[in-house]
């Protein structure tokens, strides 16, 4: 069962990317970051309210609460990061750099969490580090030269909090429910958000909104929630260095959606760097 969640998650994570492009073209990324974690909010509490879960709240350890919080709050750095990353870059570009945290990942796990790094995972992590970097390329406009350096080192933050979220979510997770874990985790999220937008000053914003935009960071929000979902549910029960390189995979997805919607069009180069990172985390299954 916790492949199946593994795929859905990819899936849903693909989706997000694109979904979420579309609504900040004009919105303010720490605003639609805030908006949509509302949204994921909702979802995740409606499923908790439908799975009939919230009784075992009582039943909660203190570590396990501690470790929830850290992995909102590193999950709301990572949002508040890749979000800005899509605005300012293609997203063909910035999901790559996003996805690399399978590689600190992969560490983390073996260091943190005793899981075996294999021959076959140490061929991947390679592969994905190669395939990343050749897929890293500015373009030739003067808009990319003079924004380029803020997409990458936003992609790269993103990059490193995602891997701190797996991790502190795997050891959140293991002692709650995983959609009671992802709703009380939703809460912190949500709080550093609003936190961000109305430290920067920006909370006027959110009513300056176009309904279109709204919309798709909305459904962005929508894709999240069932992203997370399926993504604790397959960490509770299967190991992390497999169920974060088959949530990689969602890179596929939004690249595919980012050529259809965005026109975003991947050089000889990418393509190849493509086909490694695909090959790379396809080997640490094996």
């Amino acid at each position: 069962m916790w492949l199946s969640f593994a795929i859905g998650s990819a899936f849903f994570a693909g989706i997000t990317s694109i979904l979420a492009k579309c609504g900040i073209k004009k919105t303010d990324s720490d605003v639609a970051t805030a908006i949509r974690t509302i949204v994921v909010l909702i979802f995740a509490w409606l499923m908790v309210a439908i799975t009939g879960t919230f009784n075992t709240i009582t039943t909660i350890s203190l570590k396990t609460f501690i470790f929830l919080i850290l992995s909102g709050i590193a999950t709301g750095a990572s949002w508040l990061c890749y979000f800005k990353a899509l605005q300012l870059g293609d997203v063909n570009k910035v999901v790559p750099i996003d996805k690399s945290s399978i590689v600190l990942t992969i560490v983390l796990a073996f260091i943190i969490l005793g899981e075996e790094i294999t021959s076959w995972k140490l061929i991947g992590i390679i592969g994905i580090g190669i395939g990343t970097f050749l897929m890293i390329q500015k373009k030739e406009s003067s808009e990319s030269v003079q924004v380029g350096k803020g997409w990458f080192l936003y992609a790269v933050l993103s990059a490193i909090f995602a891997s701190l979220t797996s991790i502190l979510g795997k050891i959140g997770i293991s002692g709650v429910d995983s959609n009671l874990g992802t709703a009380i985790r939703t809460i912190v999220v949500l709080l550093m958000a609003w936190l961000v937008v109305f430290v920067k000053g920006k909370q006027h914003q959110a009513k300056e909104v176009g309904k279109k935009e709204l919309l798709f960071i909305i459904l962005s929000g929508f894709a999240t929630g069932g992203s997370w979902l399926c993504y604790y549910r397959a960490l509770q029960t299967g190991p992390a260095s497999v169920v974060v390189p088959i949530d990689k995979l969602s890179i596929l997805v939004s690249i595919a959606f980012s050529y259809v919607v965005f026109k975003e069009k991947l050089t000889k180069k990418s393509f190849v760097g493509l086909v490694l990172i695909v090959v790379g985390t396809l080997a640490m299954l094996l």
